[in-house]
């Protein structure tokens, strides 16, 4: 069998032990975000599965975009990255 060589790791065990694959990302055409795919992104950028750079290229998200995902996930959980509760989570 073949891999393809990337840069980085294949995959990455998280605090809970579970194991997150390039393969649990959104596709890299994603245009609906819904938390969970939110929240998949931030896991990556945050345990080392992609970095910020690679997110924002892959997703063609803003540098600001991306660090108020992380932020927001951070401070108050994947709860936070839903569209319908921005109002209830934003800091002033």
């Amino acid at each position: 069998m073949y891999l393809k060589k990337i840069d980085g790791p294949r995959a990455v065990t998280l605090p809970d032990g579970s194991v997150m694959t390039r393969a649990d990302l959104p596709e890299p055409d994603t245009r609906r975000w819904v938390a969970s795919r939110k929240a998949a992104v931030v896991k990556a950028v945050k345990f080392g599965l992609l970095t910020a750079d690679q997110a924002m290229k892959r997703y063609q998200l803003s540098e600001e975009e991306l660090a108020q995902w992380i932020q927001s996930a951070e401070a108050f959980g994947e709860e936070a990255l839903k569209t319908t509760r921005i109002q209830k989570y934003r800091q002033p």
